[in-house]
C-alpha cells in the first residue's frame, strides 16, 4: 500500500461525500495539481479507486484502507453501493500557493 511521503502537511478537506452527493468530476478522469498528495479515506462502505496512469491499477478502498492520490496522476473513483468518504489534500511546506483546492484538469 502506498503511503504518503513523512514531510507533507494537511492543507484542506473536503466536505463527506456520499453515493448520491459525490461530484460527478471524481467519477471521471481527473488529476491533483503538480505537487499535491491526495488521501482519500472511505468512512463507511466502499470505493473503487482506479488509478489511470503511469500503470492502470484497481484498489478496493474501504475504512482502514486509504487511497493515496500522487501528484498530477489521473484517476477516478466509483461508489460500489451506499458509501460516505472525504479527501484530504497534502502538500510540501516549499509548496507556495498550491493549496489542491481544485482537481487540475487534463
Amino acid at each position: 500500500m502506498k503511503t504518503l511521503p513523512p514531510d507533507l502537511h494537511l492543507t484542506r478537506r473536503t466536505p463527506e461525500f456520499t453515493a448520491a452527493t459525490i461530484p460527478p468530476g471524481l467519477l471521471h478522469d481527473h488529476r491533483t495539481k503538480p505537487g499535491v498528495w491526495g488521501v482519500i479515506h472511505v468512512l463507511e462502505g466502499a470505493l473503487e479507486y482506479h488509478i489511470l496512469e503511469p500503470m492502470e491499477e484497481r484498489l478496493l478502498l474501504t475504512p482502514g484502507r486509504p487511497g493515496i492520490v500522487e501528484p498530477a496522476m489521473k484517476h477516478q473513483v466509483m461508489p460500489l453501493g451506499p458509501v460516505r468518504f472525504l479527501v484530504e489534500f497534502h502538500v510540501r511546506p516549499d509548496v507556495v500557493g498550491n493549496r489542491g483546492d481544485a482537481p487540475a484538469g487534463d
